[in-house]
This record gives structure tokens, sequence and C-alpha cells, in this order.
């Protein structure tokens, strides 16, 4: 048995259960009080063709709380992992031997899921089949975007391995996954790496075949390979990296394409940015920082927590 025959039989989703699953947990974890969604308003800033959808948090006291306690006991050098072990109230599904489905205890965005390893990675380590693996398990479930924080720099806010899942589209009513796909038609591939000619900081993208999502595990295979030369593209990896990239980034993908984004700084003015920024979905905290947003407006910002193109 081939170690690719072994690793697919440790697919433990059930197909077709995994949306009823997040739907039961997600009224139960309201129910109980272990979902505390936050909420938000939001409006459009457009830009160059893309609009950008800002959402604006209104009650982040919960959240900032939570991160005060585990920053407390990390200075006491006590490692807090919400995901070891994880709440019970938050388990959506097992996915295979090496990964499990959550819901993210402090969501902005509706369904908001996490994919989590069973055993403690650090945030920052390479993505690897498996990753590829239970991510493809997931989309094939439900149409959205799988997104990667790796590392702090990227926006990450746990040491422990986890990609995150939000359906799409982000914003009820919207033709487009994602704002920023407007811009997808443009790009110019060099072989498997594309480049998008309007974004203004370095990337690489690529599209997926549309049969792709019929074998997770052929998908799963074919992203490893991507995800590498995409990361070498956009000298993220260098030879004598082990398991680490050189700097923080982010990685999102859907059905029909991936994107990496190396990053230079964790945020702009105080507007904290992840992955989800660099698709066209940003948060700020108050009107005073969605005026900032709009002054300075978003590419600029995206480009300056980035690698500029210029």
């Amino acid at each position: 048995m081939s170690d690719q025959e072994s690793v697919k039989e440790k697919l433990l989703l059930q197909p077709g259960t995994l949306w009823a699953r997040v739907r039961e947990q997600t009224q139960h974890g309201l129910e109980c009080g272990a979902l505390q969604s936050i909420a938000t308003d939001y409006e459009f800033v457009e830009e160059n063709g893309v609009n950008f959808l800002v959402r604006i948090l209104s009650n982040l006291n919960r959240k900032d709380e939570a991160k005060n306690n585990q920053d407390k006991a990390s200075k006491k050098g006590q490692d807090f992992n919400p995901f070891l072990p994880y709440e019970e109230d938050l388990f959506v599904g097992h996915i295979s031997e090496t990964h499990l489905c959550l819901l993210n205890k402090y969501n902005v965005v509706d369904n908001h899921l996490l994919i989590v390893t069973r055993k403690f990675e650090e945030q920052d380590n390479l993505l690897n089949y498996q990753d590829f693996q239970a991510m493809w398990s997931c989309l094939a479930e439900i149409e959205g975007l799988v997104f990667y924080n790796a590392g702090k720099i990227a926006g990450a806010s746990q040491r422990h391995k986890h990609l995150q899942l939000v359906p799409t589209p982000l914003a009820p009513n919207q033709k487009e996954s994602v704002p920023i796909a407007v811009l997808f038609p443009s790009a110019v591939f060099n072989g498997d790496v594309g480049k998008i000619p309007d974004l203004p900081f370095v990337h690489g993208f690529y599209r997926f075949d549309s049969n792709l999502i019929s074998s997770v595990n052929q998908a799963a295979q074919i992203t490893l390979e991507v995800y590498d030369k995409l990361l070498k593209a956009v000298d993220l990896i260098v030879e004598d990296t082990q398991n680490k990239t050189v700097t923080g980034y982010n990685f999102l993908a859907t059905r029909e394409w991936m994107l990496i984004v190396p990053r230079s700084q964790e945020e702009f003015e105080s507007i904290p940015i992840n992955s989800l920024g660099f698709v066209g979905a940003l948060l700020v905290r108050n009107h005073q920082q969605m005026q900032m947003l709009k002054d300075y407006q978003p590419m600029t910002i995206l480009q300056q927590v980035g690698v500029s193109n210029g």
C-alpha cells in the first residue's frame, strides 16, 4: 500500500454531513454560551473597481479579554492552547486522523470554521499533504474560502496550527465569492504561477481545474505541489529552510484558486490585517479607523503590510 493510499483511508468525515453538523452545533453553541459571536456593521469602500468589504466591530471586549488572559499566561511561562483540549461545545466533527473541525468561538462571520491539527504544531509551520487533505474535505462539503495566517506577522492569534474556513460569498447578495475576484481575469501566468497586475503587493496566484474537487486526495497532492512552487516564486522559501518560511505569509484558497501573499508587518496604523484583507475583506474597530482606511485607501494599506511590488 502506498503512503497516499494509507493517508486516504484516514478520512473520517462522512460525505454530506458537514453543513448539517455546522448548523446543529452553531445552534447548540449559541444556546449554551460557548459560541460568542461578535456583531458587526459593514460597508463597501470602492477602489479601482474592487468593492472592499469593511466590517466595523461593535464589541471586541470578550475577545480582547481572552487574548489578554493568554498574554498574561504566556508571560508566566504558561503556553495556553484553546485547542488542547478543545471546547466540546464548539466541536463540529472529525475530518481525518490528523485534523478535526471546530466552530470559531469569537466569530465575526457566520459559520466560521477552524480546521485544527489534533497534535500540536506551530502556526508558522509549512502546510502539508494532510492539511490540504483536510482543507479539500471541507471544501467538498461547503463552498467557501479557506485561509491560513502563517505566523503572528500574518495575523495569527494562536500558535497551534489551524486553517480557517468561511462560507462564500463574504457578504449577502454579492456576485463574486470575494471582492478582489473581479481582478482575477487579468491574471498573467508564467507556468503555474500567476500574477494579477492591479495588485500592488507581491503574491503568487493559481487556478485550480474545475474537476479537482471530485477527488480530495488528488486535489491535496496537486495543491501541495503548487503551494511549494508559489512559495518559491515569491521568495518565501529557500533550500535550507526546514519546515518554515523566511517570513510570515497569508494563504487563501477556494475550489477555484489559490493565493499566497508574503507579509512585512502585522498591522497598519493599529488596523490589524489577516488573510481576509488580501481578498478584499477588512476589519476596523471603530469609525475613526474606518475613516483612516478610506483616507489611505485599502490597496495602499495592503501594500504596506505585504511586500510592495514597487
